[in-house]
Formats: C-alpha cells, structure tokens, sequence
C-alpha cells in the first residue's frame, strides 16, 4: 500500500548476512537482497568485494567475540543469515543472543560434524549407511578392522570438511589404511584440529540425488531436486553434473523428502535451508538413504540454474523464509529442464588459463559460463581441494539435451595448469 501525504515509507527489514571471504555465494546473496529492497548487515573474516559497504569482522576462531562484536555494531536486526557453511554456528549462536527465531546451536554443530550425524540418526533408525568412527588417536589397525565392519568397498571421510574434500573410496584394508593416511594430511592442511577422527562407512550403489528445501513449522518445503548423471564410484567423489528436475519415479522422490525431512528433525533443526544428499538405491523396494545433510542452500553457483515464480532466486527465498515469510509450496517446475556443470581441478599446480570460453558459451543449450578460480591461483583436485574452477549452466527440453549442452561445453574447454 502506497503511504498517504505525510505518512513515512514503512522501514525496509534489516537482515545480518554473515559471509565467509572463500564463498561462492556473496554475489547472489547481495543480489538477492537488493531486490527485495533489505538492509543489510554484512559480518566477515575477510575482505569481500563489496562496493564499499561497511563489514562487521568476524572470527570463527574467536565465537564469542564475534558474537560480543556483532551485538555492539550491527543494531536491530529481524534476521540472521549465514552464506555458507563457516558462518551456520556463529549465526545461530547471534540469532540466539538477539531473541531470533533460529535453529538450535547445538543442532547446527551436529549438522556440520559427519560422526554426530551419523550417531543422531543412527539413534532414530533414520536410513543410512553402516558406519565407524575411528579416533584420531586409534592405531592403523583400527582403520582396518573398522573397514573390514562395514564391507568393501568402503569410503572414508573426513568429519568437518565439505565440497567432497577429504573423501576416498577404499576397496581393501590396505585401501583403507592409505586413504586414511591421504585425509589425514588433508585435515593438516586445512587446518583441523589433530583430534578430529575419521568416519569410515558402507559405499551405497546406485544413483545420487540432492534435495533443496526450506523448513518451516509445517515441515520441509521442497524447493529442488537435482539428479545427478555419472555419479562418480571413486576413488574421489567429485560432484559435477546436477540437472533438474529429477527423472527418478516419483515414489523414489517421496521417499527421498520424507527420509531428508525425517533427518533434518532428527538432527534438531527447525527452521531455514536444507541441502540433503541421498543415495537412491538399486530397485524400486530400496529405501532411499542418506549420505550427507547440511543447514543450507545448495553450494557454489549452482543456484544461479534455477528461478522461482515471480523470476525470484534461491536466495531470495532464503532471505524470505528468515524473515518469517510464507514459503511458496511448489517445488522448482521449470519451463525447461535446467542443470550445471562443475569444472573440476584436473591436477595439482597454478592456473594458467581456461582456453576456449568463448566456444564453449556459444554451444546449443548453454545459457551461461563462469570461472571462479583466479588465473595464477594454486590449485588441488579432490581430495585435497575444496574450490571448483567454475560453472557451466544450461537448459533444453529433456534430461539428455541438456547432458549433451552440458557435456559438449565442458569438452571445449581447455584448461592450461602449470
């Protein structure tokens, strides 16, 4: 409703956007915001490419100066917002010192820990795969009869990374030893503390989905589900083709949501963005299980393949479910069937250039191409890496038009790494 002569414009909502400096998401986040006309706080642990707008510094070592810093600087606000996952803990714990509605800390800290999800739901009978955790401190053998428990092949994880970083498949003890070892410096390098364990679980045959949905008092709202075709076996599980919507029969899908939705409550969480990652299973009695769950939208660009009624982004409906807005209850139905494709890191060393862009933008069906890794930046494939060297969108009238965009794109591509 449009103001009356002397009546003030109602304020637009303030809304806290905690973001970490290594994000894909600041970009569509902003975007996002600005076209719902927010006012936004910004908090960081590093420098963003902002425009200028003023950044509350933020430590993830240092929580509760976050926190006490946040409080002092950020004023009113009627939501928390985290980008990406460095940042879900530290909002959840703000949200809760300003009296927002929020998910529970404790929630949030099982949600990004591997070992506590897999223990949560094994408590509930939640489907999943068999599973060890092995101490940081256990002897090799450890490792190698926890492996020999739940069968081979077997994947080993890290805990507390994410983008398919610290993950291998082992298909022996031997197998299984090496790999351990192999996550082990990765963690080192990333920075984890020495104690973390390792997770050691049953590999799960058949093909891969993620869910995207949003949670509200009424339960999961679904907002995506991407397919995935060439579902890597390993020894690395890279993810690099996701296309919706799903092709899967549609009491697999049902399955699938009920199983996501039943292990999102289990873990805690009430509110806000999910990002689900199921295995179907071989065979239409094969209960869907999951794989991994995290309490947030789909990672990298990926969310830039999609668009809502009214032309509104992921984002946008993120933002809006924070601040207590309706969640649409139809799921992404696209005009057409959209995917993306994400560039892995071939091989280790600097970047040097990423040939033949412009060919691969011009192929059919290709709506969009972008690098997100810098030229002259180091890289590291899975699983040492956690960065993708960009983003290839497309759209067509099914599923194999868009694998074949997809797929033909990708192969014009010449990556130069030295």
């Amino acid at each position: 409703m449009t103001p009356g002569p002397g009546e003030m414009e109602p304020a637009a909502p303030r809304v806290l956007l905690l973001m970490p400096a290594r994000t894909y998401r600041a970009a569509d986040f902003l975007l996002a915001a600005g076209r719902m006309g927010l006012d936004l706080v910004v908090g960081s642990d590093g420098a963003l490419p902002l425009g200028g707008r003023p950044v509350i510094p933020v430590s993830l070592t240092d929580p509760q100066g976050s926190a006490d810093r946040i409080m002092a600087r950020s004023g009113p606000v009627a939501a928390v917002v985290a980008a990406d996952t460095p940042m879900l803990v530290l909002a959840a714990a703000v949200a809760a010192r300003m009296g927002l509605p929020h998910n529970p800390v404790d929630a949030v800290q099982a949600a990004t820990d591997k070992a506590a999800q897999r223990l949560r739901w094994a408590a509930a009978g939640v489907a999943q795969p068999a599973f060890r955790i092995v101490p940081a401190a256990a002897p090799e053998d450890s490792v190698r009869q926890s492996a020999a428990a739940v069968g081979f092949p077997c994947v080993v994880k890290a805990v507390s990374l994410s983008a398919s970083q610290g993950i291998l498949r082992a298909d022996d003890q031997a197998g299984a030893v090496t790999a351990a070892r192999r996550i082990r410096r990765v963690l080192a390098a990333a920075r984890r503390p020495a104690s973390e364990p390792l997770l050691i679980e049953e590999y799960l045959p058949g093909p891969e989905l993620s869910i995207d949905g949003l949670l509200t008092d009424s339960g999961l709202t679904v907002t995506t589900i991407f397919d995935k075709p060439g579902t890597p076996d390993g020894p690395t599980f890279e993810e690099t083709m996701l296309i919706t919507p799903s092709r899967l029969p549609g009491p697999v899908l049902a399955a699938a949501v009920r199983t996501a939705g039943r292990a999102a409550r289990t873990l805690g969480l009430t509110r806000g963005p999910v990002h689900a990652e199921l295995r179907a299973g071989r065979g239409s009695e094969t209960e869907p299980a999951m794989l991994e769950l995290a309490p947030r939208s789909i990672g990298g660009l990926c969310s830039r393949a999609l668009r809502f009624p009214g032309g509104k982004s992921l984002e946008e409906l993120v933002l809006a479910n924070a601040l207590g807005h309706p969640t649409p209850a139809a799921s992404h139905h696209p005009a057409r069937t959209a995917g993306v494709f994400m560039l892995p890191v071939p091989r280790p060393g600097v970047l040097q250039a990423v040939e033949c862009r412009a060919d691969a933008a011009a192929m059919p069906g290709i709506t969009g191409l972008t690098i997100t890794t810098p030229i002259g930046q180091r890289v590291h494939p899975l699983p040492d890496g956690d960065r993708y060297l960009g983003f290839i969108f497309a759209e067509g009238d099914t599923h194999q038009d868009v694998e074949n965009a997809l797929t033909a794109a990708r192969d014009q591509l010449h990556v130069v790494i030295r």
